[in-house]
């Protein structure tokens, strides 16, 4: 947790949401949880995210150190995103509310 400090929150559910409550960070980590992908990838992964809203989820994400970000210098410039260790902390929590999602939509 590298841009918060850990002292401001009142409890620890405050802070798991300040990090993965975003629109779209959870589903981000989620996709990433299994593979490294593109920024292409990601968006067609999540089509109901503008490019903005996107953006800037994973630019928190990054900040957040929960995900790397890789800009490989060719042209056109290729740009992956990765979990970091520390967001691979995040799986449990990831996979429970997957199986929580998916008997509520059954």
């Amino acid at each position: 947790m590298k841009s918060i400090c850990k002292n401001t929150f009142n409890c620890p559910v405050e802070a798991t949401i300040q990090l993965i409550g975003g629109k779209y960070k959870a589903v981000i980590l989620w996709h990433l949880m299994s593979q490294t992908l593109r920024y292409s990838e990601i968006h067609k992964r999540i089509p109901n995210a503008t490019d903005k809203m996107l953006a800037q989820q994973l630019r928190e994400l990054e900040k957040d150190g929960l995900i790397n970000r890789t800009v490989y210098p060719v042209v056109p410039p290729k740009t992956e995103y990765s979990l970091t260790d520390f967001g691979q902390t995040l799986a449990p929590i990831l996979d429970a509310m997957c199986d929580w999602g998916t008997d509520y939509l059954k």
